[in-house]
């Protein structure tokens, strides 16, 4: 009886411990068990658990989706989503995977709608693509006034050609290049074999290099 005791306080212990720690001194995979230890998120832990994780997000919507100009809003019900669900993540480890799989299928259902409205061009959209208006905020390695021009035109235009691609070719080279996916993590996200997904990134990328050879030829 007194071990059966002992124990219990010592479960009792270890939770009060826990909750004690400031959420930026606990790991990721302890910020998701505080989010989903009650009825509802625990507010501090899920603001650390954001913030940690803002940049991922944003970033992966950039290149899905560069011409939107409404990003930070999909971005929020990106978090709205997660907040409403992290209680159904069974595996903590896999929150990343996750996450980005409850953004891509944002963008995709985002996508569909914008598809079924036709919006009117923009007058200051440079070109434009089967995807819509391309309006590229480049982000160069190199950002000081002396950058070389042909540096600037090789982001210009791996860009454009990102963009140019068809939907599951683009988000498959993104989500392995960008995002730094397994392969195996993308065919979860995405919904198809194994096989596809290595077949639509090795044809992104023969599509990326042949757009691309003549930058390629003089590095």
């Amino acid at each position: 009886m007194s071990q059966s005791l002992s124990a219990s306080w010592s479960t009792v212990e270890i939770k009060l411990s826990q909750t004690s720690v400031s959420p930026d001194k606990l790991s990721n995979y302890d910020l998701i068990l505080r989010c989903q230890d009650g009825l509802v998120p625990n507010r501090s832990a899920f603001e650390e658990l954001l913030r940690r994780y803002q940049s991922h997000v944003d970033k992966l919507l950039y290149h899905l989706a560069p011409d939107w100009q409404d990003r930070a809003d999909l971005a929020q019900e990106v978090w709205i989503r997660v907040y409403r669900n992290i209680q159904r993540l069974n595996e903590p480890l896999k929150f990343r995977g996750w996450l980005s799989r409850i953004a891509t299928n944002l963008f995709y259902d985002e996508l569909r709608k914008r598809k079924r409205v036709n919006h009117p061009m923009s007058l200051d959209a440079p070109r434009r693509v089967e995807d819509g208006e391309i309006d590229w905020d480049i982000i160069s390695e190199y950002p000081n006034p002396d950058e070389h021009l042909t540096t600037r035109e090789f982001y210009e235009q791996l860009h454009v050609a990102i963009a140019e691609l068809p939907e599951a070719f683009r988000t498959t080279i993104v989500l392995r290049e960008i995002d730094g996916m397994a392969y195996e993590e993308i065919a979860e996200i995405t919904g198809v074999s194994l096989g596809t997904v290595k077949s639509r990134i090795a044809r992104a990328r023969a599509k990326l290099q042949s757009v691309l050879q003549m930058y390629l030829e003089e590095s």
